[in-house]
């Protein structure tokens, strides 16, 4: 079976739809053109490339902590979504429930973005969310992983580690930040994207030398907390981007039937909820 043919669901997008949900004023960065992707838009990629369910993740750009889109196009769904939602960080717990309720399973904290200054004494937010079984999705970048390990082992949240952890593809598998993501595999808590090549790698399609850290990243933690991700609709992206050559470069990575089997279905299934089909 192609990896066409086989059924999967993308752990990583975005959804942006200024016609109907304007963006902020004060965004830091506004997705325009090529870069917006609605959700009506997006149901037909899945069609193409036989996607049968995905992660929403609100975006920091465009809209930050207004979650309307995101929320719009999980209640019209019909159960195809779940959601990652950026919220103000002392966001009780009755809301965060609501947000639960309506198909939001973790909160994104986009450290790649933001610094790490505003993420490292959030043991608050984190009890809430373990509270409520939801994830805490963290976008790093070189070594800032580093500085919220104390935060990480302080508390007990699940976390959903975004795009490969964006290792500095100049600095070896056995840099600080990289063994320190490895190590998490050891606590059976943490989840992690094999996606956002092209958000570390320094090099275009297809992105060689970022192979190495996605093929240690799957060995350690096993296929079954692992799972892929298209980022689509490719914000920023220096170089023209696809989906479909995205899909090829899976295959080529991960050769072997079963283990995409288990990236590309079973495990997000499982952990998110979705239905067989």
């Amino acid at each position: 079976m192609t990896i066409f043919e086989q059924p999967k669901i993308d752990t990583h997008h975005h959804v942006f739809d200024p016609a109907r949900f304007p963006y902020l004023p004060d965004t830091p960065y506004r997705p325009e053109g090529h870069e917006i992707g609605t959700a009506d838009y997006y149901r037909a990629v899945m069609q193409a490339y036989n996607i049968r369910h995905s992660l929403i993740v609100g975006p920091t750009s465009g809209y930050n902590t207004d979650s309307s889109c995101l929320l719009d196009a999980l209640e019209k769904g019909n159960g195809r979504f779940r959601g990652i939602a950026v919220v103000p960080f002392e966001l009780p717990l009755e809301r965060l429930a609501a947000l639960k309720q309506a198909g939001v399973v973790g909160i994104a904290m986009n450290v790649a973005m933001l610094g790490t200054a505003p993420f490292l004494h959030l043991d608050a937010l984190m009890g809430r969310l373990t509270e409520l079984d939801m994830f805490a999705a963290i976008q790093v970048q070189g070594d800032q992983l580093l500085a919220l390990l104390p935060l990480i082992n302080r508390t007990k949240t699940r976390l959903l580690i975004d795009h490969s952890g964006r290792p500095d593809v100049t600095k070896g598998l056995q840099q600080p930040a990289f063994q320190a993501l490895l190590q998490l595999a050891s606590q059976q808590r943490t989840w992690v994207k094999l996606s956002g090549l092209s958000k570390f790698s320094r090099q275009p399609f297809p992105y060689q030398d970022g192979h190495t850290y996605q093929h240690a990243l799957l060995e350690a933690f096993g296929a079954e907390h692992c799972m892929w991700g298209s980022d689509w609709p490719f914000l920023r992206a220096e170089h023209r981007m696809d989906l479909g050559t995205l899909l090829m470069l899976v295959e080529q990575l991960f050769p072997d039937e079963k283990t995409r089997h288990q990236i590309l279905w079973q495990t997000p299934k499982d952990l998110f909820g979705f239905a067989d089909y």
